[in-house]
């Protein structure tokens, strides 16, 4: 029996990091997953889907954990994908836009701990199984990451811009290994993340429609197949053309 690819996937009880578990696990990968959250039962009886790794990805013990147990799973053994896609984007409970003058230092610190130093970390962590597989890294960025966003709060847009420019330096350095580093960029997906007041933003999506889940996995999964073999550097935007306005 041909072994199977292995992908790491953070973020992974909800939204669009549940739906990219899915797709993999439907294409045959074994999938390592993490979440704060436990997964939801109908996954565990899923064979693909082997062991799932409660951990808090903003915090650096918890980090630090998470990459050890990950790395005692694989065993010594090559890892094809990495998908950072665990975040976090507070909100205020009277629904003000958190900006650069009243969201709190210490959420900005949380922020960025979870957004932009967890793929870093991870990357970091799981280099030798990923150079072994000359496998690829998938990191989430956002559209709030390329122009100012009507909901989302400057530190989750900031953090989300600071991914993006992390994604092109960790693609020439990796790419040294044999490991490809891109980035997928939403738009406004139907997840719980998504503010309900984003409605008022369709009629500036050409495409007159919110993105599902499904549409996020799709280029995720994509991106870490043989089929895009000569892709590193890029982020994709799934936006259904909103950042072109």
């Amino acid at each position: 029996m041909p072994h199977r690819p292995t992908v790491i996937l953070t973020g992974a009880s909800r939204g669009i990091g549940h739906a990219t578990v899915k797709r993999f696990s439907d294409e045959g990968w074994r999938v390592i997953s993490c979440s704060r959250d436990d997964v939801p039962g109908e996954c565990r009886r899923d064979t693909n889907w082997t062991h799932h790794i409660s951990a808090d990805l903003g915090s650096i013990d918890s980090r630090a954990a998470f990459i050890a147990e990950a790395n005692h799973l694989l065993n010594g053994g090559p890892l094809q994908a990495l998908v950072n896609n665990a975040g976090v984007s507070p909100k205020t409970p009277f629904k003000e836009r958190l900006g650069c003058l009243n969201g709190d230092i210490a959420d900005w610190r949380m922020v960025f701990e979870l957004n932009f130093f967890a793929p870093l970390v991870l990357a970091r962590g799981f280099a030798a199984p990923l150079a072994k597989a000359k496998g690829a890294i998938v990191n989430i960025t956002s559209i709030a990451g390329h122009s100012v966003h009507p909901f989302a709060g400057s530190a989750y847009s900031t953090s989300k811009a600071a991914l993006s420019g992390l994604t092109r330096e960790m693609a020439v350095e990796f790419a040294q290994m044999g490991v490809r580093v891109n980035a997928v960029a939403p738009g406004e997906i139907e997840t719980a993340m998504l503010s309900p007041e984003t409605e008022v933003l369709i009629p500036r999506i050409p495409l007159h429609r919110l993105g599902s889940p499904d549409d996020v996995a799709s280029i995720v999964y994509r991106l870490c197949t043989a089929e895009m073999d000569y892709i590193t550097g890029s982020e994709i935007f799934v936006t259904g053309g909103q950042h072109l306005l």
